[in-house]
């Protein structure tokens, strides 16, 4: 079985890899990590910055400072194989 700091390594790269081409991956951090022993596998949710669309739209947002907006990612990793097995959009 693979420690919780691996998996959350192999979710981060999974982040990058799978969403850094897309976007900058801005204070890209972990939220929240669930070992789950009926899938065997890591539950880990990472979270990161991304520019808010509506940013030019809304004047009081910008004057808030509110010109990024927090995205939330879960990622399944493999407890035993440390292998990503998903990814998967998480609402707060």
């Amino acid at each position: 079985m693979i420690e919780v700091k691996e998996a959350v390594q192999v979710a981060k790269a999974a982040a990058n890899d799978f969403l850094g081409a897309e976007m900058t991956l801005e204070d890209l951090m972990l939220e929240e990590v669930e070992l789950n022993p009926n899938n065997k596998t890591w539950v880990i949710t990472l979270g990161f910055n991304v520019p808010n669309p509506n940013k030019y739209e809304r004047l009081g947002t910008v004057l808030a400072g509110q010109i990024q907006t927090r995205k939330y990612k879960t990622f399944i990793i493999d407890s035993e194989t440390g292998e990503f097995r998903s990814m998967k959009i998480r609402e707060v």
